[in-house]
């Protein structure tokens, strides 16, 4: 009687286990797409309402096409954060992904790791061909109604490792002024600068700890990803000014290692750049 009861308790504990890996399967596979303002003080006016759709972390998965084709016309952007394939992805879903971003409206990306673990060279190739433009430690201007934005995408290092970045590329006379946003995928990044010449930095990478149990938390091994994790969060430009910058560090769009999900939803972004009253 002990017995076919304690098989009973197993059994039980065994479909609870199933049960729980289909949820978090089907969580990692969600389109959840954040609509939300990103109130910036240099913005000049001209951009204010400029609407950028921000992707990090794609890994294997495949941009959802009916929710993103409407978006041509609406926005004015996108910015891929890295990660956008993966070692034994399909090539032929990376660019699938590509051309969708890239008809979507200007489109501009910078690598992840796990982009150069894969075969580099073709994901260049497919990433350029695309139609997107791939900043690795360059800055562009985007233009809009005679007034411009700087963006600068921030190169993963190539070599592997997650300090050995290359300087971020000098500002001209012209440059230096503008409004700054920095695209890099890894925002432990941060720490290996003595200041953040940028006003917004979008950033990606942590997954939002992917999986995530109550009470336990984000067991991330560095210290800085318990404290930046995912989310919105101000910090200090450290160039004298006394101005701030505003970091945004997506969960993204994928999974990495297995497509599992919990405590941490899967997510895109639609941002809307306002004016901020100085």
């Amino acid at each position: 009687m002990v017995a076919v009861w304690l098989l009973g308790i197993a059994g039980i504990c065994v479909l609870l286990l199933v049960l729980f890996g289909f949820l978090m399967l089907a969580a990692a596979f969600r389109n959840h797409i954040i609509a939300e303002e990103i109130f910036l003080e240099a913005l000049p006016k001209e951009f204010d309402g400029f609407r950028i759709l921000f992707i990090s972390d794609i890994h294997r998965r495949r941009l959802p096409v009916r929710r993103l084709s409407p978006m041509k016309g609406e926005i004015d952007a996108v910015f891929l954060g890295g990660d956008l394939t993966e070692k034994g992805a399909s090539m032929n879903r990376l660019y699938d992904n590509m051309t969708l971003a890239a008809a979507l409206a200007p489109a501009y990306a910078v690598h992840g790791n796990h982009d150069y673990r894969a075969n580099i060279t073709l994901v260049d190739n497919i990433i350029r061909g695309s139609g997107v433009k791939l900043l690795q430690d360059e800055s562009i201007t985007i233009q809009k109604n005679g007034s411009s934005l700087l963006l600068t995408g921030v190169d993963f290092p190539r070599t592997g490792g997650k300090r050995a970045y290359r300087p971020l590329p000098p500002l001209s006379s012209a440059e230096a002024p503008l409004c700054r946003i920095i695209l890099v995928h890894d925002p432990l990044w941060l720490t290996q600068q003595s200041e953040v010449p940028a006003d917004l930095v979008l950033a990606g990478h942590t997954h939002g700890g992917q999986v995530v149990f109550p009470f336990v938390g984000h067991r991330h091994v560095d210290p800085f990803y318990r404290q930046y994790n995912a989310g919105h969060y101000v910090i200090p430009r450290n160039d004298g000014s006394g101005k701030k910058a505003g970091l945004l560090i997506s969960r993204g769009f994928g999974t990495a290692h297995l497509p599992l999900r919990w405590g941490s939803r899967a997510e895109m972004h639609v941002l809307t750049l306002r004016r901020a009253a100085k």
